[in-house]
């Protein structure tokens, strides 16, 4: 019986060790998770940073305006006969 006793022993104190283990790792697991769902939600306003960024730079006006200042660009001129452009004859056709 004696036996028996000292083997429900190290058998308990083995399931003891075990909880023990599987409880820090959970922790530090959780603590993992945690870390990386701050990390996600700061990506998630770069993100928003971001695009709110890319719609100011890509505003119609403020491209209509570079492209007036800084490259001397102008709109096009009302083509005749509304909108239809007229083709000028090639100069090298064969017939």
């Amino acid at each position: 019986m004696a036996k028996f006793n000292i083997f429900l022993l190290i058998v308990f104190i083995g399931c003891a060790i075990g909880v023990v283990t599987s409880q820090h790792r959970a922790r530090g697991l959780y603590t993992e998770l945690q870390t990386e769902q701050d990390r996600a939600r700061q990506f998630d306003v770069e993100w928003g940073q971001l695009q709110l960024e890319q719609s100011t730079w890509a505003t119609h006006a403020r491209i209509e305006r570079i492209a007036v200042e800084k490259l001397r660009m102008q709109a096009p001129q009302q083509a005749p006969q509304a909108g239809r452009l007229q083709l000028a004859p090639r100069r090298n056709e064969r017939r």
